[in-house]
């Protein structure tokens, strides 16, 4: 198992990149090396020292890098984009960062006029060169990245606006959002107003789109993730098995499963085929990534590589990665300071993308071979 190690303070004239490793010799023209060589000694005479090979597995500078130095407070959520060549990231200090996924890993934009309280959630847009995020100041917004300006503000929900998601429908591509005023709000881009509103009941805390855009898993304060059909407009099922509030929603590659993770310390992944053998739709229920008392939304992610991975962060300030069918745990993940918010990996290569609360990310490269 390999683990991260304890993230060193970055480096103004690095832009924040921290490398993990230290190489010998030039990288190779591509970037990267299937093995690189790395000196191991107790002494300052290194020509004794053993030389142990390190498989790499991406294009990463270095097997560990450290994205530091943009945001102020913690970090809530954090993507790559769908070509997984860029990362946004929201904080807590009111600010979305922008960033390259590989070298220079430079933040490129700091965006602090979108939201004037907090921002807990930010999606990259399926269609355009545009961001969307959610915030504590009650609204959703638009971005249009070219520009770097808000380009649409939508003001439907009279609370803390905690999660969003996006989806394509019928060649549209749609938003979701779910507010701490009990409602989930459908967008569309180009509309003013909500084209729909849910009336859950209580605080949504996570939303989720189906793989073909016709329902929304929501979950929230009741502790169960509801799924609402877009067409009637209501639950058509509900999946159990939490016994606090949830805390995150993703969806598989497959769009088979479901992963919520809740503040009992637990993850679960549900089978959302529409035919289920199972009655209660629980697939796997994950253990080892501690919630907490700080009730944060911990937001966990699927390799989208391949299905066999999920990851988690925790309290305990590392990430969990399971292999879904066996339930057991394959990588435990040290090298943030506080609680780990936000996991997600990318679209291509082997990378985990992890958000803390220490207010850094970490982009960590994973052998799934």
């Amino acid at each position: 198992m390999e683990k991260r190690k304890e993230p060193s303070s970055p480096s103004p004239a690095a832009g924040g990149l921290i490398k993990r490793t230290r190489l010998d010799g030039p990288p190779p023209p591509n970037g990267n090396a299937n093995n690189n060589q790395i000196a191991i000694s107790s002494g300052a005479d290194t020509s004794k020292a053993l030389m142990r090979s390190v498989k790499r597995t991406s294009s990463l500078d270095a097997p560990i890098v450290s994205l530091a130095g943009a945001h102020s407070s913690e970090i809530l959520s954090c993507r790559f984009d769908p070509t997984g060549q860029n990362i946004a990231a929201c904080s807590a200090d009111r600010s979305i960062s922008l960033w390259r996924t590989y070298p220079p890993n430079t933040n490129y934009a700091l965006l602090t006029t979108i939201h004037k309280a907090p921002v807990l959630d930010v999606q990259w847009s399926l269609t355009s060169p545009s961001l969307y995020s959610c915030s504590a100041d009650k609204t959703v917004a638009v971005t249009d990245l070219g520009t770097g300006t808000r380009v649409r503000r939508y003001r439907g929900h009279t609370g803390v606006v905690n999660s969003l998601d996006r989806a394509m429908a019928g060649g549209t591509e749609l938003l979701a959002s779910g507010s701490d005023d009990g409602f989930v709000c459908v967008w569309d881009p180009e509309e003013k107003d909500a084209v729909v509103e849910l009336d859950v009941g209580s605080p949504v805390t996570a939303v989720c789109w189906s793989g073909d855009g016709t329902q929304i898993f929501v979950g929230g304060l009741d502790n169960v993730v509801s799924v609402y059909d877009l067409r009637r407009q209501q639950v058509v099922y509900s999946l159990p098995g939490h016994t606090d509030t949830i805390a995150g929603l993703s969806l598989s590659p497959s769009h088979n499963h479901l992963l919520s993770t809740s503040f009992d310390s637990t993850a679960i992944v549900h089978d959302v085929r529409p035919f289920s053998s199972s009655p209660t739709r629980i697939h796997r229920t994950l253990y080892g990534a501690p919630a907490g008392n700080e009730n944060a939304l911990l937001r966990g992610g699927w390799s989208r590589t391949g299905e066999g991975w999920v990851g988690v962060g925790g309290a305990d300030r590392t990430v969990t990665v399971w292999e879904v069918e066996s339930g057991k745990p394959v990588y435990k993940l040290p090298g943030h300071k506080g609680t780990v918010t936000s996991v997600d990996f990318h679209p291509r290569e082997p990378i985990i993308l992890t958000g803390s609360k220490d207010a850094t990310m970490l982009l960590g490269e994973l052998d799934n071979t």
